[in-house]
């Protein structure tokens, strides 16, 4: 049964069946994630009650109870949602401290879109489970086929499926990105201008914010659009710094690296992190982390572009297109408690995905805009399995070119070749 505070038009997420899983492990759930994409709305599926900590009304006054008694913010019937906890940190210590005292799974579950500036006095650890987030993936939005699951790839089954979109469809998906508010609005322009909004509030209000430190917006600004050139590379920070300079904005390392800090806090800059596994010979692994947005529209906005001007620049929509593969990988493998990094070493050999699951098996995936770059993608994927060394680390369940639209079908060399709007978990 749907609880009263659910709304009836909910999309279901990748993440409620993960909610309904830490809910009956844990005594407490904290939903992590960037602003508007749907962290309350999926926990509303399952909250009996709520308190909203930036709701206008009540604002000033559930703030004043946080510092006084915050008990009281923690009734309600059970599972209580505190929606925003990171407006008033001391939530977390109330809400640890009483999981400790009642011992029941599944009494709280907590949403927040930023790192608190005042950590609480406590971890959590063993009483509150995290859960990230992400904006909506192709699947949860409507836009794959869901022909092709992730899950049964690991399990040794074949892709089967076709999808009908091409690199139009996939620049307009691009820019609209996975926000649920983009995905449901009836109009084009309204669709690709939620990213924009976003970006706008990011660079005004949250990045100064997130720690009540004021932060110039127009840094913000581009520091974000020059993040976003740097999309799905291993472009370091000083190479960053040189790239702003060069373009009229000289700013110092710390005050880069801090906005660069303060978007991660935010949830909007989620890098990939390097995969290093153990190999046949003795390679340089970069250990740099792939840079990439939670969601490529937001790298869209930053730079001011949108389909059609996207479709001219393939350079920068192959990298925006990387991102989004990212994106949804990182959807699909959270449903087997996995995760996605990135391979490259000093031969220029790369993987720009690596989905590792729970009990260490992993799949390699190269991402790909045409056709005409299959089979390179599938001769560079064979290479890299040939040199991790299988008795130590096994070899991959598989090893997968993503493409936008097409057929997903085995090559005969057995690397699979999978449309994105065929995917799902």
């Amino acid at each position: 049964m749907v609880p009263e505070l659910a709304t009836a038009d909910y999309r279901p997420r990748i993440a409620d069946e993960l909610l309904k899983g830490k809910l009956a492990s844990a005594g407490a759930v904290e939903i992590r994630g960037p602003k508007w994409c749907g962290k309350t709305e999926t926990a509303l599926q399952l909250a009996s009650s709520a308190v909203m900590m930036q709701d206008p009304d009540e604002a000033e006054n559930n703030l004043l109870l946080a510092r006084t008694k915050p008990s009281v913010l923690l009734r309600g019937a059970r599972p209580r949602l505190i929606d925003e906890w990171q407006d008033a940190p001391q939530l977390w210590d109330a809400v640890r401290y009483a999981v400790d005292r009642e011992r029941e799974a599944g009494s709280y579950i907590l949403t927040g879109s930023a790192t608190p500036y005042a950590k609480p006095r406590h971890t959590g650890a063993g009483r509150i489970a995290s859960l990230d987030m992400l904006p909506m993936s192709l699947y949860e939005s409507g836009d794959s086929t869901g022909e092709v699951s992730l899950r049964s790839l690991f399990e040794g089954g074949n892709p089967d499926g076709h999808s009908p979109a091409d690199v139009e469809t996939l620049a307009q998906l691009t820019c609209r990105g996975g926000w649920p508010w983009a995905v449901v609005s009836a109009g084009a322009d309204a669709r690709l201008e939620t990213a924009y909004n976003l970006v706008d509030t990011i660079c005004h209000r949250d990045i100064s914010r997130v720690d009540g430190v004021t932060r110039s917006p127009q840094h913000a600004r581009v520091i974000m659009q020059e993040y976003a050139r740097v999309s799905s590379t291993q472009a370091k920070h000083a190479s960053i710094r040189r790239d702003l300079a060069a373009r009229g904005t000289e700013l110092s390392r710390d005050t880069v690296d801090s906005y660069i800090a303060k978007l991660r806090e935010l949830y909007v800059i989620q890098d990939l992190p390097a995969w290093t596994p153990s190999l046949r010979a003795r390679s340089r692994i970069t250990r740099t982390p792939t840079r990439h947005y939670c969601d490529p529209s937001l790298a869209v906005a930053a730079l001011g572009t949108s389909p059609d001007p996207l479709l001219r620049d393939m350079a920068t929509f192959g990298l925006l297109f990387e991102s989004l593969c990212v994106r949804d990988l990182r959807a699909y493998a959270s449903a087997m408690n996995g995760g996605v990094l990135h391979y490259h070493d000093e031969s220029g050999l790369e993987a720009d995905a690596v989905v590792e699951i729970r009990g260490g098996a992993y799949a390699l995936f190269e991402v790909k805009m045409g056709a005409w770059e299959i089979d390179d993608g599938a001769a560079s994927l064979l290479k890299l399995a040939h040199k991790v060394d299988a008795s130590i680390m096994g070899g991959p369940a598989f090893c997968a070119v993503i493409t936008p639209g097409g057929y997903a079908y085995r090559r005969e060399d057995g690397v699979l070749v999978i449309p994105v709007t065929c995917l799902a978990p």
